[in-house]
C-alpha cells in the first residue's frame, strides 16, 4: 500500500513541477498533480490509519513548501530565462537624410505599417489609411517624431 501513496504522491509531484516549469499557465498538469497528491494522502488517511495520514500529509507539505523555497532561492530562474537583448530600434530619423516630400519604395506590404527604403536607408513607415503593396513608389507626406507617415504616388 505505501508503495502506491508513494508512487501517487511522487507523480503528482512531478505534474506540479511540469506544470511551473514547462508548461506554465496551462493548469491541467497541476490541477491533476494536486489531485494525485491528494488522493495520495488520502489513501495514507483511510487504508493505513490516521497517524499514517498525519505524517503522509506533514511530509507532503514539507515536500512542496521546500521545493518552493530551493526554486526560488537558487538560480533556476536565471538560467530558464532569456539572455539576449533585443538591439532593435525604432526610426533614428536625422532631418538632415530624409525630409517630406521625399520619394522611396516599399520593402513590404504597409498594412497600415510596414518598411521602405528612401536613399538606401530602410525606415519603418506608416499609411494613413490605404494599404500599399511591397515594391511601390511612395512620397513622404509627414514626419511626426520618429514616425513616418506615407502615401502612394500617383503615375
Amino acid at each position: 500500500m505505501w508503495t502506491v501513496i508513494a508512487i501517487l504522491i511522487i507523480i503528482g509531484l512531478l505534474m506540479m513541477i511540469l506544470e511551473i516549469i514547462v508548461i506554465p499557465g496551462a493548469g491541467f498538469a497541476g490541477i491533476i498533480g494536486f489531485i494525485l497528491m491528494a488522493a495520495g494522502i488520502w489513501l495514507a488517511y483511510s487504508k493505513v490509519g490516521i497517524m499514517a495520514g498525519n505524517i503522509t500529509l506533514a511530509s507532503t507539505l514539507a515536500i512542496n513548501v521546500l521545493g518552493l523555497i530551493l526554486t526560488l532561492r537558487s538560480k533556476t530562474w536565471k538560467r530558464a530565462k532569456l539572455k539576449t537583448v533585443n538591439s532593435g530600434k525604432v526610426n533614428e530619423i536625422d532631418l538632415n537624410k530624409i525630409k517630406i516630400g521625399e520619394i522611396g519604395t516599399t520593402i513590404s506590404r504597409c498594412a497600415p505599417m510596414g518598411k521602405a527604403n528612401f536613399n538606401n536607408i530602410y525606415y519603418e513607415v506608416s499609411t494613413l489609411s490605404e494599404f500599399i503593396n511591397e515594391n511601390q513608389k511612395v512620397e513622404i507626406i509627414r514626419i511626426s517624431g520618429n514616425k513616418i507617415y506615407i502615401k502612394t504616388i500617383n503615375n
